[in-house]
């Protein structure tokens, strides 16, 4: 499926539609097989302990689904969040940067279902995987 919003695009959107948290996120890069965003970690999102927070880290696996679902069908904004499961699987260190990879596994008319590996930058091991589906609304028109 040929992309319908590149990375430029997709960063706009942020910016335009949801200015509250446009600056939190970068757009790495978009193709066909899915997305990279990075969370520009700061002050804000770290919890006691020296780690970068579970709110934090589910906004970035939210987020990152959200724009590879927006990639394939363009600027819906009223794609919402259904379902989420989220596993921390390791503490992210708190000095990097966060970046998601996300990926679309099955995009039907009213849902979308996908998968997002979230990783401390120059990192390896993945510190938390999620699944969501997203409910896509009706095509006007």
């Amino acid at each position: 499926m040929a992309l319908k919003m590149e990375a430029a695009a997709l960063q706009a959107f942020l910016a335009r539609d949801f200015g509250q948290v446009a600056a939190d996120f970068l757009v790495d890069h978009v193709d066909d097989a899915g997305l990279t965003l990075r969370l520009a970690v700061a002050e804000r999102h770290l919890r006691p302990g020296g780690t970068v927070s579970g709110p934090s880290l589910f906004a970035l696996a939210d987020v990152a689904m959200y724009l590879a679902i927006l990639s394939r069908i363009g600027p819906v904004a009223l794609a919402v969040t259904t379902n989420c499961s989220i596993d921390f699987m390791r503490k992210p260190a708190a000095g990097r940067d966060v970046l998601a990879q996300a990926r679309v596994l099955k995009l039907g008319r009213s849902l979308a279902v996908g998968d997002v590996l979230l990783f401390s930058e120059g990192g390896t091991e993945p510190v938390a995987r999620a699944g969501l589906t997203y409910s896509i609304p009706p095509q006007q028109g």
